[in-house]
């Protein structure tokens, strides 16, 4: 495991795109757009022999024809072209490239030998540092740097995603962007030749930008590497994990997407937990996961109060919690004291807390803030379901003020469509981690207290 010449790929004062084209939905016109409009202030360059002028950026024939040694090139040219020009780059002085190209394990060179086999020999000499094969690329909102094909840019924020999927990758983004939820990274490893899980999560671990990391894994080659690595990083931030290939058949498309053998799914689960990292199973997980690592304060402990406004959510919420191992709060004398001076004679008298569905504004701040003085709980389960009493959005905005200043971690559902919308909005703004249903949302806080058990291993 290495981080040597990684500083050259993920934080570039200059990048150069060799494959540059005026081809209208060519993944050369659509990097070279990404990367004049991305808001990179660094020099960007381009190299096609076909055009002197693309976008109002000039462009060279070769690379001996830059006019400075670029930190970074992505490369989405032919195959056959890459093991020469990753020795052109590496002589000239450039110690990292993006290789956007497929199809390098296929296609063989004079030497019967693969193109990848190749491109990774010629790059050894220089400690040359290749991300891909085979990858949409990468983006890195803090430089402003969109280095990929992928359909929209990403927010800045500080959770970094690193997936083996193009596809979740530009899902994830397109996903996120519609949550407000940023990132620090968004790396697409595709085949991983040579910069892998373990590179990056090495890299991650002590990169001050990023508070989180995500990670999307079909197979991992280096066990030994990414085990160390996993280790290091999990230890300074949580990381989460959607490892896919869980059934044999899922294993074997892994196999036959990434090159590589995914392995039986009980010895990746073990390795993700005693590694201090946190499992997620499905897409949804993932995407839920995006927005428990980028909201959620962090909680030491597995103790659980649900607020709702609706028995029946209420219940479906206990049901999550306590069948996923989580605990139940149980309300101290003064906290049981405070309530029945501001609920109504009918409220549930227990956790979960009913506030009854007639309740206007003021009976969820005076709730929650007696929830969030209650030493007795660890996190806060918050669920409305809208009514005519009151508006969500009202609610929303009395509540997003008091719950942002405290240290206590709320999970929030706003129950129902259309009429909740606003709400939900309300609350992603201020930083509260938000969910579509009370499963949901019991299942964020379950994930926080498996992470913290799996810490403690």
């Amino acid at each position: 495991m290495t981080v040597r010449n990684l500083e050259h790929l993920f934080r570039p004062k200059s990048v150069v795109l060799i494959g540059a084209s005026a081809r209208p939905r060519s993944v050369g016109a659509t990097v070279l757009t990404n990367l004049l409009h991305g808001g990179f202030a660094g020099q960007v360059m381009a190299i096609n022999p076909k055009y002197k002028m693309l976008d109002g950026l000039p462009v060279y024939p070769d690379v001996e024809a830059l006019p400075i040694i670029p930190e970074l090139a992505v490369i989405c040219t032919p195959p056959t072209t890459i093991p020469r020009l990753i020795e052109q780059l590496a002589m000239r002085g450039t110690r990292a490239a993006i290789v956007l190209t497929a199809g390098l394990s296929q296609v063989m060179d004079s030497n019967g030998k693969s193109i990848r086999d190749a491109m990774l020999a010629t790059a050894k000499p220089y400690l040359f540092r290749i991300l891909g094969p085979n990858c949409v690329g990468m983006l890195i909102p803090s430089l402003g740097l969109n280095a990929s094909f992928a359909h929209a840019n990403a927010l800045p924020g500080r959770l970094a995603f690193v997936s083996q999927s193009g596809a979740l990758t530009t899902a994830v983004l397109d996903w996120a962007k519609s949550k407000n939820i940023g990132f620090s990274y968004c790396i697409s490893l595709g085949d991983g030749a040579d910069v892998d899980f373990g590179d990056v999560l090495d890299y991650l671990a002590s990169d001050v930008e990023t508070s989180a990391i995500l990670l999307y894994i079909e197979s991992i080659r280096a066990a030994r590497k990414f085990m160390s690595a996993a280790r290091a990083a999990a230890r300074n931030k949580p990381v989460l994990v959607v490892k896919s290939g869980r059934a044999p058949e899922g294993a074997r498309a892994a196999a036959s997407h990434t090159g590589a053998l995914a392995g039986t799914d009980n010895v990746y689960d073990a390795a993700i937990h005693r590694a201090g990292m946190l499992r997620v199973y499905t897409t949804e997980d993932l995407f839920n996961a995006a927005e428990t690592l980028a909201r959620a304060k962090p909680m030491h402990g597995d103790r659980v109060m649900i607020m709702t406004n609706g028995g029946g959510a209420g219940v479906l919420a206990t049901d999550a919690v306590a069948l996923g191992a989580g605990k139940l709060a149980v309300l101290s004398d003064a906290t049981l004291a405070r309530l029945d001076a501001i609920l109504p004679a009918t409220w549930s008298r227990g956790n979960p807390i009913d506030i009854i569905g007639d309740a206007p504004v003021a009976r969820y701040v005076e709730t929650m803030k007696i929830l969030l003085d209650d030493s007795q709980s660890d996190a806060i389960l918050f669920i409305q379901a809208p009514t005519a009493i009151v508006p969500s959005d009202e609610i929303a905005g009395a509540l997003a003020g008091i719950i942002s200043q405290s240290p206590r971690p709320v999970f929030a559902c706003w129950l129902g469509g259309n009429a909740v919308l606003q709400a939900r909005k309300i609350f992603r703004e201020a930083g509260i981690p938000t969910y579509g249903t009370p499963e949901q949302a019991a299942r964020a806080f379950l994930d926080k207290v498996e992470y913290k058990r799996n810490q403690e291993l």
